[in-house]
């Protein structure tokens, strides 16, 4: 978690350098292409990244063939959508769409040969090794791009930034994950993996297209300058989500370990959601109240009408932070097929949301998409959780009184922004706004509604983090005499005739536990805690 704050922090001051030097047409110009071409991460993987960590056995030919795939997919895909730039220039009646095209399609090439290193990391718990790359390639690409547009590269540093960081997040993952790819093995189950990832990735296109359809949409009615207002809001709503999305690994491995224990995996997601929605919802309440100040005071007063769409996207968020969870349960319960049918009827209540809203513009469309989320965040959950004895009334009882607290904060924030601080300077007005929205929030959610378990959780991981830190000398010279474990040995082998998992490497003995479950890896994806 920490090291996605850290590559949201990079992301966000990125883009705030980048704003300044670029234009909302560069912005607006690069957005009209991503909401077309945006679904290489999404698609090209075909969903067996969850396939591969949620199995309990796999071989190295089925990693091999699933890698094969994803390639062939991945360049299938740069060839078609290169080949379609002059129709996409054409549809947005702007020629210099078609070289954006062709130098994006790129990004699904690289993006396939980071699928399956990627998993194997996964399957192997390695988060923090999977964030160093992560965050190390995105400062990379990042620094790239500014320099880029100091140059006056424009708009081209925004379009060559994505394509960096995926291809240093490829040679990161293939460094850390020195396995390579093989002979591949076409088994039954790289054909369940496959069935399994393809309805996970139903989801994902389906989710895709709601929720790039309103950038298409504005870019075709508005052009590239009232996209790039619209982009840029999202752009910092979208990294502030993406820290929540970034948990969606580790709680889909930990809860898939419980399916044969239902009351445990309920009582572990009500308190991770808890948890979740606890912080996550105040600080999307905040920047809903100060977002239209904020973006002043970073990016100057050419991106004032961002800032206007900012507040009222952030509201969408109170309840988006809560439907992104709804991964959680479909992996764990092993039914990705109800998570494809799921994203086809969100994608069609967001559609009609974006046509209701288009009429009125960029801000029409915000208002009717921050709507739809309050309307579909209890149901997505409720359905999610359906399998595993979760429905509504538990997702209700969860996040309802956080839920409360944050919008009941957000109206006296926005009361005092426009009313009695309306004529404060904008930095003073930022923080006054922003503790009156804390101390009510605090006292409605903790002080009333006596949501408190939150807070002993947050107390607890600093009273086991923080003295972990300062005996991390310690601990790490201990460490150095221990054996390294290869990731190589993620992979399975067979051993006196029978099919193991994870291996654990010379040096290093599995407890009789591991044995029986025919797992011997150091950090070991179906277990609590890594030995």
């Amino acid at each position: 978690m920490a090291g996605r704050a850290l590559n949201a922090a990079v992301q966000v001051g990125s883009m705030l350098l980048l704003a300044r030097l670029l234009t909302p047409e560069d912005y607006g110009l690069v957005s009209m292409v991503i909401a077309i071409t945006g679904f290489a991460p999404v698609f090209v993987d075909l969903g067996t990244r969850d396939a591969v960590v949620q199995r309990d056995h796999i071989t190295e030919g089925e990693i091999s063939a699933l890698f094969w795939i994803t390639f062939a997919v991945g360049c299938g895909f740069a060839l078609i959508v290169a080949a379609t730039g002059p129709f996409i220039a054409r549809f947005y009646g702007e020629p210099r769409l078609t070289r954006i095209v062709l130098l994006s399609s790129l990004t699904f090439v690289t993006t396939a040969l980071i699928c399956q290193h990627h998993a194997l990391l996964r399957r192997a718990m390695m988060f923090r090794q999977i964030a160093v790359i992560e965050v190390g390639a995105n400062v990379l690409s990042a620094a790239g791009a500014i320099a880029m547009a100091f140059s006056g590269w424009h708009y081209w540093a925004l379009v060559t930034r994505p394509l960096a960081t995926s291809f240093l997040t490829a040679v990161g993952l293939w460094v850390q994950c020195r396995w390579l790819p093989a002979r591949p093995t076409i088994t039954s189950g790289v054909k369940e993996m496959v069935r399994f990832g393809i309805n996970l990735i139903g989801y994902s296109m389906t989710d895709f297209v709601g929720r790039n359809s309103d950038r298409v949409a504005i870019g075709k009615g508005h052009g590239a300058r009232g996209l790039g207002y619209y982009q840029n809001a999202l752009n910092v709503y979208g990294n502030l989500l993406d820290l929540v999305f970034s948990l969606h690994d580790v709680a889909a491995v930990s809860l898939s370990k419980l399916r044969d224990n239902l009351p445990e995996l309920r009582r572990l997601w009500a308190k991770a959601l808890s948890t979740l929605a606890f912080y996550a919802m105040p600080a999307f309440g905040i920047l809903a109240v100060t977002g239209q100040d904020l973006i002043v005071l970073l990016v100057g007063e050419k991106w004032s009408s961002a800032g206007v769409l900012l507040s009222v996207l952030a509201l969408r968020g109170i309840p988006h932070v809560v439907e992104r969870t709804l991964g959680w349960l479909h992996v764990a319960a092993g039914r990705t097929d109800r998570w494809m049918r799921w994203g086809v009827v969100a994608a069609s209540v967001q559609l009609v949301a974006l046509f209701s809203g288009l009429p009125f513009g960029p801000m029409g469309v915000a208002v009717a998409y921050v709507l739809c989320m309050y309307v579909l965040f209890v149901p997505s959950i409720a359905y999610a959780g359906r399998p595993l004895g979760i429905g509504a009334g538990d997702v209700v009882k969860v996040v309802g009184r956080p839920l409360a607290g944050a919008l009941s904060s957000a109206a006296l924030g926005f009361l005092l922004r426009y009313t009695l601080l309306a004529h404060a300077p904008r930095l003073e007005r930022m923080a006054l706004v922003a503790l009156a929205y804390l101390v009510l929030y605090i006292v409605v959610v903790a002080g009333l509604f006596r949501v408190r378990a939150p807070l002993d959780v947050a107390l607890s991981l600093l009273r086991h983090v923080l003295p972990a830190r300062f005996a991390g000398r310690a601990e790490s010279a201990v460490a150095t005499s221990e054996p390294r474990l290869k990731t190589s040995d993620l992979l399975p082998r067979e051993e006196n005739g029978e099919q193991q998992g994870l291996i654990w490497p010379a040096g290093w003995k599995a407890s009789e536990n591991e044995r029986t479950l025919g797992c011997r890896g150091r950090q070991c994806p179906f277990h609590d805690t890594p030995r």
